[in-house]
């Protein structure tokens, strides 16, 4: 059996940025990865025919000064065009974006007067709309924005932990795609790393300054542990301390369902939806391009799911997003089901009222041998994205350095 200073679990942006950093300090490291791939919940689609990439998985990456941008390499991510037709499916009817603005406050500008207001320990978000007066459609619409953006339901989602977040991301402004597709992240993260794909881990054993990993292949040892695994997903593997399994189980993952439908037309503009009605979550399609892409949470993650299993559903749920499909035939769907992916068991970690101080309890390392990274190790403390799931891996690998250079 081989003996490594440290293994990984998971080789997700949290584990593989991790890994790396250990491995530059000289360190043996390996990486066990549930999948046959690497990335995680980042998973980007090529087309057939060469055309751009979209992602099933983390969509974009957020601000000027996010360290994506240097991880990926120079010149190798664009600004993502604001230029867009902008529109709501909201009562049935599709509108335009403005509407949501038009005699009452728009979704996104709720969630920046949220980030500023004082006053909101121990409230859920549903409880501070409520409490600054939101009401009917601006209510609905702030609602399933919510919904989408965090994968929870404001009533269950912590006011608090969701300013905090948004004050501790500090990224900077603007959207980016990588060029190529966001799976190039995880395959520069991973190069020159002893990755074991498709490797689920079964079981762990533990004392301090020693601990054994069993998979399916065999077993092997290290002197100190990192496992990236979501809060969610972690009732496979076997010896993990109670406590460990207790705040996992207040950290659920919220659903989501993702959905490449390549139609038999190519689209006739550039055009982002965002169903306020929660069937479809956001729908994007780009000009002269057959694909329409649904990103899906909450509710409409179930909703999107249920019509995947019947391509007329299906084509009737997106000619309300996207008129210009009503009368296009779905040739193809590819399909990311977080939901229901064992390895994920959701889109994300949303930050629960109540239960703030579920994530720090997560993520207190054990006996200077278990170490634990992932967005959910740092949600209500950032923002549950990629940075903050590279942000909780540079903080294991320090952990680690310091526990390993004490022995």
């Amino acid at each position: 059996m081989t003996t490594y200073d440290a293994i990984v679990v998971g080789a997700g942006p949290s584990g593989l940025n991790c890994a790396r950093l250990l491995h530059r300090e000289g360190l043996a490291v390996l990486v066990y990865e549930a999948r046959e791939r690497l990335g995680g919940r980042i998973h980007t689609f090529h087309p057939a025919d060469g055309g751009p990439p979209l992602e099933l998985g983390a969509q974009v990456v957020h601000g000027d000064r996010n360290p994506v941008h240097e991880l990926v390499g120079p010149g190798r991510t664009t600004a993502v065009p604001r230029r867009v037709t902008a529109r709501i499916v909201e009562d049935g009817a599709n509108r335009e974006m403005g509407a949501l603005s038009f005699g009452r406050r728009a979704p996104w500008q709720l969630e920046a007067m949220l980030q500023r207001a004082p006053g909101v320990t121990g409230l859920s978000v549903g409880t501070w709309l409520r409490a600054v007066g939101s009401t009917g459609p601006e209510a609905a619409a702030a609602t399933e924005w919510f919904r989408q953006n965090w994968a929870a339901d404001p009533d269950g989602l912590s006011a608090a932990a969701v300013a905090s977040a948004h004050r501790g991301d500090g990224v900077g402004e603007g959207e980016y795609a990588v060029e190529g597709g966001f799976a190039r992240l995880p395959e520069r993260l991973a190069a020159g790393l002893d990755v074991r794909l498709g490797e689920p881990v079964r079981e762990l054993r533990y004392g301090p300054g020693q601990v054994t990993v069993r998979t399916g292949a065999g077993t092997a040892a290290a002197r100190a542990l990192v496992l990236t695994v979501p809060p969610a997903a972690v009732g496979g593997i076997a010896g993990l301390p109670a406590h460990k399994l207790d705040a996992a189980a207040r950290l659920p993952a919220g659903d989501g369902c993702c959905a490449v439908v390549t139609l038999d037309r190519p689209a006739p503009e550039t055009m982002i939806v965002f169903d306020v009605d929660g069937r479809t979550g956001f729908v994007r399609c780009t000009a002269g391009r057959p694909e329409a892409l649904v990103v899906a949470k909450a509710g409409a993650a179930s909703r999107l799911r249920a019509a995947l299993d019947d391509r007329t559903a299906l084509a009737e749920l997106l000619a309300v997003a996207l008129p210009w499909t009503s009368d296009a035939a779905v040739l193809d769907v590819t399909v990311a089901d977080w939901g229901r992916d064992p390895y994920a068991a959701g889109a994300f970690t949303a930050p629960r009222a109540g239960l703030e101080d579920a994530a720090r309890q997560w993520a207190e390392p054990v006996d200077g041998t278990l170490f634990f990274a992932g967005e959910a190790t740092v949600t209500g403390e950032r923002l549950p994205w990629v940075q903050g799931a590279l942000a909780s891996g540079e903080r294991a690998a320090e952990q680690v350095l310091k526990a390993l250079a004490t022995r």
